[in-house]
């Protein structure tokens, strides 16, 4: 079976930065840039193996991977590879005949243990991140047996691809012109940056420049080969040699480059900083085991997410993103008992062409050709097509990027959602024709919003007008503080 590997397929362009199609409208030409869905379910591959540890993960020569499955051009499923099990393994398991006619999108090639089985049920495609494989090529020179082994392992895994029927290979679309800086300039805008933001001295973003340099370092690490001799040794050996050459290798690398870099941007947005994280009010306080709040590197993780999907709105002023989770028995994933329900950002109805309906929301303008009316918000659209039911019994909880308006609120608690967690700039508000005023007053659901930990709020802190000086040093060295901390606690 041809894979669409080598120059020529389409699926790795020779080009930067071109435009993709795939939205939830049959068209679009929005004045903002677009993540494609190709890259969207990359990302969140590559997101996924970043998933907050719940055990131990053993050393060996299989490495940590994450795994979309997508069905219709919907994600069905997010997980991660376990101390036990492959990705590929969990997916069998949470899926089985369910898989036939879905693509999988992995963190790294799966290996021949995990590619039989996918490809046995009826794949329709496997997609993968072109570095190191799940069993490892970069393995040190004093363990030849591992290196053979895991060449072994690439042939097999290369003749399971060549005699399939599913098609095996790579999806890096560049990115759409200027998307990294769009990115980048939205990111120091959204609700979680300026919240901490305002906390310090002329809403200093400093903070969220290092948090980033951090996250790209990191990720860089991960998911990059820096060596790009060693880069053409890994390919060439996972029967890519026909990437190896430039222009095409160059292209691969700076195209995984930049998502990368779009990835940490994005990261960044929901920072490890000082004290902040999702909490509750004090009044919402609750023993209730399915109101408990998640640990603070899962919520952060999960809010991620949902920003990602926020960089597929089809409003151009506003992306908004949600994503479901619950928590069931089963543990077998390396996302402990939690699972995937469903996810949406805003869009414009299916099947509906980007020009029939108006897309303003200017207060000047006539109320009969604004958008609120017409598009469907990143919660409705999860809500519709969510691949799971939500259990009543179960633990659910929903993140969305920007708080839930009075359209959305009824609908979460009415489908059964234990918790919602959100930024909460605009709660009490009303702009437009949207108003945010049930928010405030929902009751039967917690609502775990981005704040200061509400024990380490100074209430005695002096005021600026008391004592300016110390007031100014006190910031700063909050600030000094928390930038350690931000950085520390990765």
């Amino acid at each position: 079976m041809q894979s669409a590997e080598g120059p020529g397929d389409g699926q790795v362009a020779a080009g930067r930065r071109v435009s993709t199609a795939g939205t939830q409208t049959d068209s679009v030409s929005g004045q903002t840039p677009r993540l494609s869905k190709v890259n969207l379910f990359t990302l969140f591959s590559l997101l996924m193996e970043l998933f907050p540890p719940v055990e131990q993960q053993k050393k060996s020569q299989v490495k940590k991977t994450g795994l979309v499955v997508v069905k219709n051009i919907k994600m069905v499923g997010l997980h991660c590879s376990s101390a036990d099990l492959h990705a590929g393994q969990i997916a069998l398991i949470k899926h089985g005949s369910r898989l036939k006619n879905c693509d999988l999108y992995f963190s790294r090639k799966p290996c021949s243990t995990c590619l039989k089985m996918i490809v046995n049920a009826g794949v329709n495609r496997i997609s993968y991140w072109p570095a190191d494989p799940e069993i490892s090529l970069q393995n040190e020179a004093s363990n030849p047996t591992s290196t053979e082994d895991a060449k072994l392992d690439a042939k097999a895994v290369e003749r399971l691809k060549s005699n399939s029927r599913a098609r095996v290979c790579l999806l890096l679309q560049p990115l759409v012109c200027d998307m990294v800086q769009f990115v980048e300039e939205t990111t120091y805008k959204c609700d979680f940056i300026q919240k901490i933001a305002k906390t310090l001295s002329g809403c200093n973003t400093d903070f969220y420049t290092e948090c980033r340099q951090e996250r790209i370092k990191e990720y860089e690490s991960l998911f990059l080969i820096s060596n790009e001799e060693m880069h053409k040794q890994i390919l060439m050996t996972m029967g890519l040699e026909n990437l190896c050459e430039n222009p095409y290798f160059s292209n691969l690398r700076q195209n995984m480059k930049d998502l990368i870099l779009l990835l940490a941007t994005v990261a960044a947005s929901v920072p490890t900083f000082g004290h902040f994280g999702f909490y509750c009010n004090g009044s919402q306080q609750t023993n209730d085991m399915h109101h408990q709040s998640l640990p603070q590197e899962i919520a952060r993780h999960c809010m991620i997410q949902a920003r990602l999907l926020a960089y597929r709105t089809e409003d151009h002023k506003t992306g908004v993103g949600a994503v479901i989770w619950a928590e069931g028995k089963s543990s077998c994933d390396g996302t402990g008992a939690m699972y995937f329900v469903g996810c949406g950002y805003n869009a414009f109805p299916v099947g509906s062409e980007y020009a029939d309906f108006p897309h303003m929301d200017d207060k000047q303008k006539d109320r009969e050709i604004r958008k609120f009316r017409y598009i469907i918000h990143a919660e409705q659209n999860a809500l519709t097509f969510r691949c799971q039911e939500i259990k009543p019994e179960e633990r659910s909880m929903i993140f969305v990027t920007k708080c839930p308006c009075d359209e959305c609120v009824p609908l979460i608690k009415g489908a059964g959602i234990k918790q919602i967690y959100v930024g909460d700039v605009d709660v009490g508000k009303k702009k437009a024709d949207i108003s945010y005023m049930k928010f405030r007053e929902l009751e039967g659901v917690s609502k775990f919003t981005w704040q200061l930990s509400p024990s380490h709020i100074d209430v005695h802190e002096p005021t600026a007008r008391e004592n300016g000086i110390q007031k100014t040093q006190s910031l700063d060295e909050q600030q000094h503080q928390s930038k350690k901390l931000c950085l520390g606690n990765h």
